[in-house]
């Protein structure tokens, strides 16, 4: 398979076009694809950085601090900002477009927790969910859309959480269903500009958000599906089209992956 170099559209905004590449060998799946990775100094923000970067992305990553950025361990554009300001995401956007000349994805992988009743939680606590949760995406979302690749995609991540909420996690719940919400409306409304907006829903994941809670206490969870997985999921979809990720693409993915690792340690046993 080809991969096609950026070309000019024949539309009047003359934006570059961006084209998904299934059938491509996944080291060179987004070769010369310009990735925006928010967040990108979390667990679950770092193995999309990595994933994005081992298949060929060239990546501008935006994190709190230049001390966490300075760790990550790939390549790329690095940029310390508080993206809870209008004008943090457009500095984001227009940092990518100085470092690559365009926007062809962009993942958002920021995210806070808070864990207690409604009637426990403060009202700064409240605040600041759903100011990181839900409007953050909304305003790098209106900042990104205008400049981004035809065929490009933004993807957002509300969890599973925004499928089914749970007691104790009410207000963080709210505030990732506010933000699957809006997927599923600006989706439309990306449409017309040629841009796919992904809302990706894994359900809990083994990274250390749940244990750095703005408020409360994390309950008892679940083993966390591996980020790795998740990523490696994330990045299928951009490259091949895919316009929702619901959880049990994930649990689906991540069931797969057990099998082939058990089906290959049977084969060592046999043969060793």
């Amino acid at each position: 398979m080809t991969h096609a170099s950026p070309t000019q559209t024949d539309t009047a905004d003359e934006r570059v076009e961006w084209t998904p590449r299934p059938g491509a060998s996944r080291q060179y799946q987004f070769n010369g694809t310009s990735a925006l990775i928010t967040g990108a100094t979390g667990g679950l923000g770092t193995a999309i950085a990595t994933e994005l970067h081992a298949r060929g992305a060239e990546l501008t990553l935006v994190g709190r601090t230049d001390d966490k950025l300075s760790e990550l361990p790939v390549a790329g554009s690095r940029l310390a900002l508080d993206l809870r300001l209008p004008e943090s995401c457009e500095e984001a956007v227009e940092a990518s477009l100085r470092h690559q000349g365009r926007l062809d994805v962009v993942v958002n992988a920021t995210g806070v927790v808070a864990f207690g009743s409604v009637a426990d939680l403060s009202v700064d606590a409240l605040e600041e969910l759903m100011l990181t949760n839900a409007m953050l995406p909304v305003m790098l979302a209106k900042a990104a859309l205008p400049h981004m690749s035809r065929g490009g995609a933004i993807v957002n991540i509300s969890g599973v959480i925004a499928e089914k909420n749970l007691p104790g996690m009410a207000a963080y719940g709210a505030s990732k269903a506010a933000l699957r919400a809006f997927d599923e409306a600006f989706a439309r409304e990306a449409r017309r500009a040629g841009v796919r907006v992904i809302d990706a829903r894994p359900p809990h994941t083994d990274t250390e958000l749940s244990q750095h809670p703005i408020e409360g206490r994390a309950p008892n969870l679940p083993v966390g599906l591996d980020p790795t997985v998740v990523a490696r999921v994330m990045c299928d979809a951009i490259a091949e089209g895919t316009k929702d990720l619901p959880s049990e693409a994930f649990t689906q993915a991540s069931g797969d992956m057990d099998q082939r690792s058990a089906t290959s340690e049977a084969k060592v046993e046999v043969t060793s």
